[in-house]
């Protein structure tokens, strides 16, 4: 799910991210980073973000909740719910947080 965040923003990303319950990570292959929130104390079911814009007037998120761990080695397919209503409220969760 996008979410577009069309306002003046005056902290970095990771600022931001941390205000909503959010940790950085970084894909050992790529060295991209994301941003997850674990719904337990489990790995797994997890919020997961990945930053598509960022500026000092606003940002674009693309957020999906990862369901369980990818099952095969090597790829980075995983049940992943994308506009589920679970995740329809985490994105309106962050929007109340950041504005």
């Amino acid at each position: 799910m996008k979410i577009n965040i069309d306002q003046p923003l005056r902290e970095n990303q990771r600022s931001l991210l941390r205000r909503c319950g959010y940790f950085e990570q970084h894909n050992r292959n790529t060295g991209e980073a994301s941003y997850i929130r674990q719904l337990r104390r489990t790995p797994y079911p997890r919020f997961h973000i990945y930053i598509n814009h960022f500026s000092a007037k606003g940002m674009v998120l693309n957020l999906h909740l990862d369901a369980k761990k990818p099952v095969y080695a090597g790829t980075t397919a995983h049940a992943g719910e994308y506009d589920s209503e679970i995740v329809t409220q985490e994105a309106e969760r962050i929007k109340l947080i950041i504005r």
